[in-house]
């Protein structure tokens, strides 16, 4: 891989208030790049753009808000005259059994961690096309890739932004547009903080099966082990490549447990390969598919 030095690109962060957002534009304001923060409450970065006052905007706005993200890469257009790279960042961990989280509570963490990403994309890429690059990073996490018992609701979002984004991979790089998808481990950011973790309300039923796990993950806040700015360095130096990897794990855990699942994946796949084959038709041809 080369590196693009003294290229100034034009970010759009969403969820840049803290975190690996926050911590994704210091590192790219950092380097002399253009970055608009599209955020909820824009007083939370107002520091960031008062400091770069020419290379800093700040676009209200809420993920699920899916109607307004035009407007979004309208501003960026407007006032950078490009943009080079979507960050899809924002993001909320949701705690509970499938019994315990409700239809409402199941169908926003898709709307945040899916269908906001996947409009914003949309928006973007008429954009990148017409460039001819670009870079869509798509903020996943280990939890997109494997689950556990407790965190469904929040897998299911990232499961989906996964399966969708690998689609748009294929369907994007005739354009010169690169995808990548990152799965972080635990990092310390206010993900796993009281009022910012959404936690359904426990049943009696899960109690022994979730109760460590409720405590686990509300435990954790202040003691992860992942630098959101190791990772946001990562993350712009990646950027400036000129290949980026589909999947990019983040953090010695997520190794860990995504080689872990992945092998026993394919373990699981060998030993029912055998059952899998007999319901196809006896002597049926192989499908010939166009990828």
């Amino acid at each position: 891989m080369t590196s693009q030095p003294g290229i100034q690109r034009t970010w759009i962060i969403t969820g840049a208030s803290a975190g690996f957002g926050r911590a994704i534009a210091e590192c790219a304001v950092g380097r002399g790049d253009n970055v608009v923060l599209a955020v909820r409450r824009p007083g939370s970065v107002a520091d960031l753009a008062d400091a770069h006052p020419d290379r800093v905007l700040i676009v209200e706005f809420d993920v699920r808000d899916t109607g307004r993200a035009g407007e979004v890469v309208g501003s960026a257009v407007d006032r950078f005259g490009r943009v080079d790279v979507l960050v899809n960042n924002a993001g909320q961990g949701v705690v509970g059994a499938a019994e315990e989280v409700g239809e409402q509570e199941l169908r926003a963490s898709l709307e945040l961690h899916l269908l906001g990403p996947a409009a914003l994309v949309r928006a973007v890429l008429p954009v990148l096309r017409e460039q001819g690059s670009g870079t869509i990073v798509q903020m996943s996490s280990q939890g997109g890739r494997m689950s556990f018992p407790g965190v469904g609701a929040y897998s299911a979002g990232k499961f989906a932004l996964e399966g969708w984004s690998e689609a748009l991979a294929g369907e994007v790089a005739p354009f010169g547009v690169r995808v990548m998808i990152v799965e972080p481990s635990r990092f310390r950011t206010s993900f796993n903080a009281p009022g910012v973790l959404g936690v359904a309300e426990a049943s009696a039923a899960y109690t022994g099966l979730l109760g460590a796990v409720r405590d686990d993950m509300a435990g954790a806040d202040g003691l992860q082990e992942g630098d959101p700015v190791r990772a946001a360095q990562i993350i712009v130096d990646l950027v400036a490549e000129d290949r980026v990897p589909l999947r990019l794990p983040l953090g010695r855990e997520a190794v860990e447990r995504l080689g872990r699942s992945y092998r026993h994946n394919l373990e699981e796949l060998e030993r029912w390969a055998s059952v899998a084959r007999a319901a196809d038709f006896p002597g049926a041809p192989a499908s010939a598919r166009p990828v």
